[in-house]
């Protein structure tokens, strides 16, 4: 795959030549050229949507508490839809996406069916269970966190400051990870290198966690 380059030479391996690709799979994760986390996130959702079906015998069973089933939930669909999710640019189009898929699972669940209607907020209340872009939020700062928490040498928190050279396309430029967690940082008046020594001291840590999973505002 090949990312804002001009060089179009084929690359050779014991004298086979190796496919252009627009995207590829790495550790689970897709790269894509057109950047961003729009395919990985579409990924996670069928992926998850996969093992919710493949357990329908679980969401339909009398014998089971609602309890159990929300705990095999959490760790056998919520674990494979939130895989990497540290490291997702969420826009207000996807957060929708994720939030429709959560609560569509949960309703089967608790045997919702129309004409029968509750709201998200109500079905997040007897479920027990936190906003799926506060639980994002809280994963993607506590791993922040355990980053900035590393040598200063460290490749993972040198990945963090890191840009690339060259001079980049002229108009708006797009959102990327890092954007979004400055803006997100801004509200509530942190910046990278505060929260640098905050992330040192974790029970500080964890209160400014709390305060940037505020941030996001619940849908009912």
């Amino acid at each position: 795959m090949r990312v804002n380059t001009r060089n179009t030479n084929s690359v050779e391996v014991d004298g086979n030549s190796l496919d252009d690709v627009d995207n590829f799979t790495y550790l689970g994760s897709i790269v894509a050229t057109s950047g961003g986390t729009d395919e990985d996130i579409t990924s996670r959702i069928n992926k998850a949507r996969h093992v919710f079906a493949i357990l329908k015998p679980v969401w339909t069973s009398s014998q089971m508490t609602i309890r159990t089933k929300l705990r095999i939930f959490n760790s056998n669909v919520k674990s494979v839809l939130l895989y990497g999710s540290e490291c997702w640019k969420v826009r207000k189009d996807l957060a929708r996406k994720l939030r429709v898929f959560i609560h569509r699972c949960q309703r089967t669940i608790f045997k919702i069916r129309w004409p029968n209607v509750v709201s998200n907020k109500t079905l997040r209340e007897i479920s027990g269970q936190e906003d799926i872009m506060v639980e994002i939020s809280r994963r993607k700062w506590r791993w922040v966190g355990h980053v900035l928490r590393k040598d200063p040498n460290n490749i993972t928190r040198e990945a963090i400051y890191w840009t690339s050279d060259g001079k980049r396309k002229r108009g708006r430029p797009k959102t990327t990870w890092r954007r979004t967690a400055e803006s997100e940082l801004k509200q509530i008046g942190l910046s990278w290198r505060t929260i640098e020594t905050r992330a040192k001291d974790r029970t500080e840590w964890r209160d400014c966690i709390d305060a940037l999973c505020a941030t996001w505002h619940e849908e009912d």
